[in-house]
This record gives structure tokens, C-alpha cells and sequence, in this order.
């Protein structure tokens, strides 16, 4: 007989998933009713109610699509979410990415988040969530992901919190492996926003974005009624706002690195601190390995709080059955964490024995459901690989001929010296890997051009050429970060490993930081109007980093410009041994004033070059990878 656990919920939503009870591991019993998850719309013309920054049209909008279900249902779906979209838009109170502007109000970011948590009678019930709390610099969103994998694999109804999104902010929420529906997530957030906004008063405001988002994550997860939730910490440990959970099942740290210094400390054992801060009394904790100066801090926050710490090695490949999805070397570090943290919350709730016996995963084989888990967790925008194949000719669902070049892009979010170091480990190794690829392939399925690290979903037939392989970096950063340290930590990784980039673009990011998007939302038009200093700044900086000295940059504004918008296909196959301007470019780089200009840009370059294969590395910014991924996805 399994263990059960029985928690009493509520939930102001009107309908819930219900899980085959055959399967079930944890009961939970609803004791309150369940009330409508809407709210009429005499709460919108009350004086009290307040979007920041939201227009009368949206109101009006939301008024008619959004608050009353049952009109809701005779307009598109996508109009009412645009309108969530744009109420969480004005939750944004920071002016930039990185920016730590204050929320006003009189009380801390945590006794605020107990506050919201009353508000929405959520405070008793997060204490019935059974959750892993990760924390780290890099790997936690794969840490995260892996262990969701694992314990939906053992037959856990799962829920998983990781930020940031990438598309759509619904990737921020999943059950079971998938991420919410838009319905759904239209109950749980007005539901929530209605609840809080009622309450909100000069001292309390309505929570910032990452705080709301938290607290529409527990509602989800409580009124879903999953047995194990996985939370990623968005920055920090210690002061962030996922840090109201009181008593995690087991915590995490994933690898440390110098990130976020202008909220964490400018050295390891600064940030080291900020992360345990997640640490419990008497609750397990497992780390990752990490430097000595990590390491001494996190051991010291343990033994305060008497908290059982293991370090973790990376997984041996040997234990288990298949590869690891997630693709890089650096993965086994996270897995490894993963299979220890899924294996503690087994034990402590009580279902390890009962599904593995008596099974050591520590010097055996892993369990299959484990191998499983590890070896189909997903998770975008971290070491991905797309084919592009807007430029291939197609008859009858095949490659009539070879029309075309190869564009593939490589996509990783890494933004911190050390993942630029793993990055750069794993674009050249997968470019190697690549080398025997045919430049003109003929895909039967699109399916097959999504994927982490390796083609998914069918097979592909290969048409064997001689090719020309170009290795481009499209590159943007925040300007929080330090290019000065990213781009050479690149670059030196890359040539070590034999790999040399012809040519570097740099483009602003499409996305706008005060605005909170969709899959469906119209793409911005092309801005030649757009500020590019930044990214003028990176380029001069590549042209320095490439010849080893200052450029002679006398190419006036205005030309930069011209030249940025209309880039030619020579451009391609210059000689970059001179490091002038020439032609109004250098030879090395390019600054193109929009993405979609910079994705039309290499396609047309193999369209006009059958022989060419261009490998694009995507990296520097995960807002980046999920611009050109929502390119390539329309």
C-alpha cells in the first residue's frame, strides 16, 4: 500500500483536472464548494480598481471577454489572454532588465509575499505542497526539469515552476510535463487578480510581476492537486520571493558563479550566502560540487540550521539506460543533482521503498522510470538545436532538389561567464558532430527540426555535397552584464576546441522589457529608428577581442546605419584578416538594427549559396533565444 497524505484545500475555481485514482500516490480531499472563478463586472467600475498603465479599450476588453465566463466563450480566446497579458504587463515596475526598482509600501519583499498569501487563503495549503526548492547560478532550470521528468515518470502528477519564459509566460507554469492552457491559466490569474487588487492599499500595492507570478504558481499547483511541485528560484535564495516556502520536502544548489552581483555580492561567497538562504532547519540539502570559497559558505549556513548537506557528484553515464536529453557535458552535473533530489523526496514521502524496494541508485543501475525521466525532460532555449527550413524547396512534403543551403541555429540562454565556457564546449562539439552532415537534407517531417542537442521525431535521407561551413554568432546581452568578460570567455573556449567564428552579428532584442507578450502577439516592425549604441559598443569590442587591437573606427553614424540595414551577401566570405572598415563594414562583424532582418539576412545567404551550411550560435541572452525562436516558430 503507498502512502497517502491528506490535505484540505481551497480553491475558488470552478472546474479541476481529476487523475485516475488507479495511479494515485497522494490523496487530497476538497472540503470547501467551489465558487465561480469569475468575478462580475461590478468589481471593474468600482473607483478603487486600477490597471497602472492599462488603456479604457482594454479595459472594456476585459470586460466583455475576460471577467464573465460565459461571454468569454462567443469571442477568440487569444483576445481575452492578450488582455491578461497586458494587466501582468503593467505589474512591470523596474524601467530595465536588471534594474532593481523599488515596489513602495512599507513592508519587505517576504512579509509582503505572507501578506498576498492570506489575501488569497493560500497561506495553510502551501504548507500541503510537497516541494523542491532549487537554487544556483547556472543549471537550475535543467536541475528543475529533470526532476520534474523523474517523479512524472514514477507517476506523480507533477507541477514545475521555472522562470524566465522564453515565448510565453505559460511556460513558467506546467502539470505534468505541459505547460498550462490558456483557459486555464485565464481562471487561475483573474482569480487571483481580482482577490488581491480588492485588497491592495497604499502600504500593500498589487505585487510586482515575479511576485504575482509566484503566488498564481502555488494557486495553480494547490487547485491542480499535484502531488510534487518543483520551484526554481528566480535570483538569489535568500530574499527571494520563493522563499516564503517554510518546509520544503528537500532543497538544492546547482553550480555557482559570479551573476547578478549588483543584488548578490561581488564575490562566490557573497552569493554563495544569498542561495543557501534557501536552506531549512533539519531539511535535506544536496549541492552541487563547487569552489572552495562556495562551498565553505553553504557548509557554514548548514551546519547553523543543522541541515543534512550532501554533496553531489556529476551521473555517471554507466548507470543508466540511453542519454541524457538535455544536451552538453555540464548536464550530468544537473542530473546527478536531479536524481538525488528526486530520490530524497521519494524517501520522506514515503514511496521509495515501495516503488524500488530496497534498490541503492547510488551504486546500482538507475531505475528505469529514472532513466526515462532523464533521457525526455525538456526544456527550450538551453542547448537547442533547430533546423531552419523556411528556404528548402518542397514537393510532395519532400526536398524537391537541392535549392538551398544549410541554416541551422544553436541556441543556448547563457549569460554569465562560466555557462559562456559550457556554451562554447558544447557548439563546438556539436558543430563536430554535424561535420558529416549532407548540406542539402531532404526532411520528411518538420517535426524533427526541434530539438535539445540531437534530431527528434523521425529520420532524415542526406544527399551527399561539398560544403562551405560558416559558424556565425548572433549575439545581444543585457547591459547589466559584462561583454568585456562574456565574449572573450567565448571565444577562447570555442578556438581551443578548434572552432572559429567568420562572422559575428549583433542585433537588439525584439522583445521589450515592460511589455509581457504571447505566442500569438503580433511581431514588432522592423525599427531602423532603434538606439544601437549597445550594440555598436559589442561590435567594437568583438573587432578588438578578433585582431588583438583597437579598431580604427571612422565610419560616421549615419553610415553605420546604412550599412547595418543593408548587409550583402559578400559580406558573408570577406576576408577578415583586416580589421578596418571597408565598404562602409568591418570584415569581422555587423550590427543589423532588427532581429527579423538578421534571420531574412542568413536565409537569403542560403538561398543564393546551394554549397553554404551556416551554423548560428544564438547565445548571450535567454530573451534573445526566445525572440528568434518565436521567429522561427511563425
Amino acid at each position: 500500500m503507498l502512502a497517502h497524505a491528506t490535505t484540505h484545500l481551497k480553491c475558488e475555481i470552478s472546474s479541476f483536472h481529476h487523475r485516475p485514482t488507479a495511479h494515485l500516490f497522494i490523496d487530497r480531499t476538497l472540503t470547501s464548494s467551489r465558487v465561480p472563478a469569475f468575478i462580475g463586472t461590478s468589481h471593474l467600475n468600482r473607483p478603487s480598481y486600477r490597471f497602472r498603465t492599462m488603456s479604457s479599450q482594454v479595459v472594456e476588453q476585459m470586460q466583455s471577454n475576460v471577467v464573465v465566463k460565459e461571454h468569454s466563450e462567443d469571442l477568440p480566446l487569444t483576445s481575452s489572454y492578450e488582455s491578461a497579458m497586458e494587466a501582468l504587463s503593467s505589474l512591470i515596475i523596474s524601467k530595465k532588465r536588471g534594474d532593481g526598482s523599488s515596489v513602495g509600501g512599507k513592508y519587505e519583499k517576504l512579509e509582503r509575499m505572507t501578506m498576498y498569501l492570506k489575501i488569497l487563503d493560500l497561506e495553510k495549503d502551501i504548507g500541503g505542497l510537497r516541494i523542491i526548492h532549487v537554487a544556483g547560478t547556472k543549471g537550475k532550470g535543467s536541475t528543475c526539469t529533470f526532476c520534474e521528468a523523474i517523479l512524472r515518470q514514477c507517476g506523480f502528477r507533477t507541477g514545475l515552476f521555472t522562470s524566465p519564459h522564453l515565448i510565453d509566460v505559460r511556460e513558467r507554469f506546467r502539470i505534468n510535463g505541459l505547460e498550462i492552457s490558456e483557459d486555464k491559466f485565464l481562471q487561475y490569474f483573474w482569480n487571483c487578480w481580482y482577490q488581491l487588487e480588492e485588497k491592495i492599499t497604499e502600504d500593500l500595492p498589487m505585487p510586482p510581476f515575479f511576485q504575482f507570478l509566484i503566488l498564481l504558481a502555488f494557486k495553480v499547483f494547490i487547485c491542480e492537486q499535484v502531488d510534487v511541485v518543483i520551484v526554481e528560484v528566480g535570483l538569489g535564495g535568500k530574499r527571494d520571493s520563493t522563499n516564503v516556502i517554510k518546509e520544503p520536502i528537500v532543497c538544492g544548489i546547482t553550480s555557482l558563479g559570479m551573476d547578478h552581483m549588483e543584488a548578490l555580492g561581488n564575490t562566490l561567497g557573497q552569493i554563495a550566502f544569498h542561495k543557501a538562504g534557501i536552506l531549512k532547519p533539519h531539511v535535506p540539502a544536496f549541492v552541487a560540487p563547487q569552489l572552495s570559497e562556495a562551498m565553505d559558505v553553504i557548509q557554514e549556513v548548514a551546519r547553523g540550521l543543522m541541515v543534512p548537506l550532501e554533496v553531489v557528484a556529476p551521473l555517471d553515464c554507466k548507470k543508466m539506460d540511453g542519454k541524457l536529453s538535455l544536451a552538453g557535458d555540464h548536464q550530468f552535473i544537473n542530473a546527478g543533482l536531479a536524481v538525488s533530489l528526486s530520490k530524497c523526496w521519494l524517501q520522506r514521502t514515503g514511496n521509495w521503498e515501495k516503488l524500488f524496494g530496497r534498490q541503492d541508485i547510488l551504486e546500482d543501475k538507475l531505475p528505469e522510470a529514472f532513466c526515462r525521466g532523464l533521457s525526455t525532460a525538456y526544456l527550450s532555449g538551453r542547448a537547442e538545436i533547430v533546423y531552419d527550413t523556411s528556404s528548402k524547396s518542397f514537393s510532395s512534403s519532400k526536398v524537391s532538389e537541392c535549392s538551398s543551403g544549410d541554416l541551422v541555429f544553436y541556441l543556448d540562454g547563457a549569460h554569465s561567464p562560466e555557462s559562456m565556457e559550457v556554451c562554447g564546449r558544447w557548439f563546438s562539439t556539436a558543430i563536430k558532430a554535424n561535420e558529416k552532415t549532407s548540406s542539402c537534407s531532404r526532411v520528411k517531417d518538420r517535426e524533427q527540426v526541434w530539438s535539445n542537442g540531437h534530431v527528434q521525431h523521425g529520420t532524415e535521407e542526406m544527399v551527399e555535397s561539398t560544403t562551405i561551413s560558416k559558424q556565425i554568432l548572433l549575439f545581444n546581452c543585457m547591459e547589466v552584464r559584462d561583454p568585456q568578460v562574456l565574449l572573450p570567455r567565448l571565444v577562447s573556449t570555442c578556438a581551443s576546441s578548434g572552432s572559429h567564428f567568420s562572422k559575428a552579428l549583433f542585433v537588439p532584442g525584439m522583445s521589450t522589457h515592460n511589455k509581457v507578450t504571447s505566442a500569438a502577439s503580433a511581431m514588432p516592425a522592423d525599427s531602423f529608428s532603434r538606439d544601437l549604441a549597445w550594440q555598436f559598443d559589442l561590435q567594437r569590442l568583438w573587432e578588438k577581442l578578433i585582431h588583438g587591437k583597437e579598431v580604427d573606427d571612422v565610419i560616421d553614424k549615419e553610415s553605420k546605419m546604412d550599412a547595418a540595414a543593408i548587409l550583402p551577401h559578400e559580406f558573408l566570405y570577406e576576408d577578415a584578416s583586416n580589421c578596418s572598415p571597408v565598404g562602409n563594414h568591418f570584415t569581422c562583424s555587423a550590427v543589423i538594427p532588427s532581429l527579423p532582418l538578421a534571420i531574412n539576412w542568413l536565409r537569403d545567404c542560403v538561398k543564393a549559396n546551394p554549397a553554404v551550411r551556416i551554423q548560428v550560435l544564438v547565445t548571450g541572452s535567454l530573451h534573445l533565444v526566445g525572440d528568434v525562436l518565436k521567429l522561427l516558430r511563425k
